[in-house]
């Protein structure tokens, strides 16, 4: 894959809001879903994530691969309501940037194609300082430094000490052909995979799709998205402890299928997400 090369989500098969499937239990603790206004932004928004504060929304527009995906952000007025500001300063390239997240030091972290090519690495952070990304660099300790083995999806815990990811398989096209989730912890500067990823996640992923992670600030719960049978659908898992497996997981029955890649809010009652929608993507808010 090249740097000119984008990883097109939005080409998962979606599926439209009257798919059913998936044979899975369901959780029901959701519901309502609101879709989300961005004051002054009316192109495609995908990829969601509040800040750990609740003050700011982070996003990037298409990911198709004729666009320049771009990192945006927007600031809060309500839980359904964002001002936008428009690209965030210092952190795009002319390669894919998109998929934010940040602990609540102001560490951001965020996908990037802009040096595959050259060193299978995809996973960057910087610091947010309110208008910029300051510092930007490689976050080293996760590729597996294969050729066609990329990180697509990645979200830092509240507290900084963990970095959920997607690792994917692609074989020539925008699809992966295999997706998983998996963790790694923070060593100093950089991050190592955890020994027991697979074993506390065994029971979420699957032969489908899973990418999009989410977790919640005291690390029991999991919000992803799974794609199967050209279905797409976000997906909760829990677990007793934070050293303890997460167990089966259940669709959200609120969400519609087409849909992706959730984000949580500080206080665990809204759950943010993007939805296809008129040939494009917009954001919507499920609460509790």
């Amino acid at each position: 894959m090249t740097t000119s090369a984008r990883i097109t989500l939005a080409a998962l098969a979606i599926c439209g809001a009257g798919c059913v499937g998936f044979g899975v239990p369901e959780y029901k603790g959701l519901s309502k879903p609101e879709r989300v206004n961005l004051r002054g932004y009316d192109g495609i928004s995908m990829e969601p994530f509040v800040s750990r504060d609740g003050h700011w929304l982070f996003y990037n527009n298409s990911n198709a691969a004729d666009v320049n995906t771009q990192l945006r952000y927007a600031e809060r007025i309500d839980d359904v309501t964002f001002d936008d500001r428009g690209e965030i300063p210092q952190v795009n390239t002319h390669a894919l940037d998109g998929v934010a997240s940040m602990d609540g030091a102001n560490n951001f972290y965020f996908v990037s194609m802009r040096s595959y090519s050259d060193d299978q690495e995809s996973v960057f952070r910087g610091i947010f300082n309110n208008d910029r990304i300051d510092n930007v660099e490689t976050v080293s300790g996760v590729s597996k430094h294969q050729g066609g083995k990329i990180i697509f999806d990645a979200e830092i815990s509240a507290d900084g000490a963990l970095l959920y990811f997607a690792d994917g398989e692609y074989t020539g096209i925008a699809v992966p052909t295999a997706a998983d989730l998996a963790i790694a912890a923070r060593n100093g500067d950089h991050f190592e995979r955890l020994p027991n990823s697979t074993e506390l996640l065994a029971k979420v992923n699957s032969g489908a799709l899973e990418y999009a992670p989410c977790v919640s600030a005291d690390g029991l719960e999991l919000f992803f998205t799974r794609s199967e049978w050209q279905q797409t659908a976000i997906f909760r898992a829990t677990r007793s402890a934070v050293d303890q497996p997460f167990a089966a997981p259940e669709r959200v029955s609120a969400i519609p299928t087409g849909t992706e890649a959730p984000t949580i809010s500080p206080d665990g009652r809204s759950l943010y997400y993007h939805q296809s929608e008129n040939g494009g993507f917009v954001l919507y808010r499920v609460t509790r």
